[in-house]
């Protein structure tokens, strides 16, 4: 194509040969008729939108209080798993306590020299670590010796006929029971006056 016949296309005395590759200025006017297109597509959107009774400030204000909803809902099942974490970690120490109380309750009967006391001394020092260390994280014993006999933090194993005891309260604690906060970790196995 010469340069009189571009001209000549430009003003449209020619016909446009399909073979022939558009110009740069047809390219400029094509890309500007997607953009215009486009805007044309997003203010439809709108007045759909506004139509419906939302406008854009609405729309931005209610997805700005579902990300706020969604943050604390993270933040609440964060807090909840890593409480969940450290009364499953404190559940699994308990049993090693149930051992060192034993322990020492044996031997504090059985100590007859000046060892042997040293040694339940030494051994009361760790029991006494231990549940400071196990109070510091929230656990706590869960008192039962004459209280109401409660199924939810006891579980009685032993009803008998007692007379220091009212019917229905505690008369001895087989196992200690634990808890975190509100929660139970582990009931007391308790022995209760019928």
């Amino acid at each position: 194509m010469t340069k009189s016949d571009r001209n000549k296309s430009k003003e449209g005395l020619t016909e446009k040969d399909p073979d022939i590759e558009p110009e740069e200025s047809e390219r400029e006017e094509g890309a500007e008729g997607a953009e215009d297109t486009a805007e044309a597509e997003g203010a439809a959107k709108t007045e759909g939108a506004e139509e419906a009774g939302e406008s854009p400030d609405t729309k931005y204000l209610r997805l700005a209080a579902d990300f706020q909803n969604y943050k604390k809902r993270m933040e609440k099942e964060r807090f909840e798993r890593y409480s969940e974490g450290k009364k499953d970690f404190a559940a699994d120490l308990l049993p090693i306590l149930d051992n060192l109380d034993r322990a020492l309750a044996q031997t504090a009967e059985l100590a007859e020299g000046e060892h042997d006391r040293a040694v339940l001394e030494g051994m009361g020092m760790i029991q006494k670590q231990f549940q400071d260390a196990l109070a510091k994280n929230g656990v706590c014993e869960i008192e039962a010796i004459g209280e109401d006999f409660d199924p939810n933090i006891h579980h009685a194993v032993i009803m008998e006929p007692s007379g220091e005891y009212e019917s229905q309260k505690v008369s001895e604690v087989l196992q200690k029971g634990y808890r975190m906060g509100d929660k139970v970790i582990r009931p007391s196995m308790v022995k209760v006056a019928e």
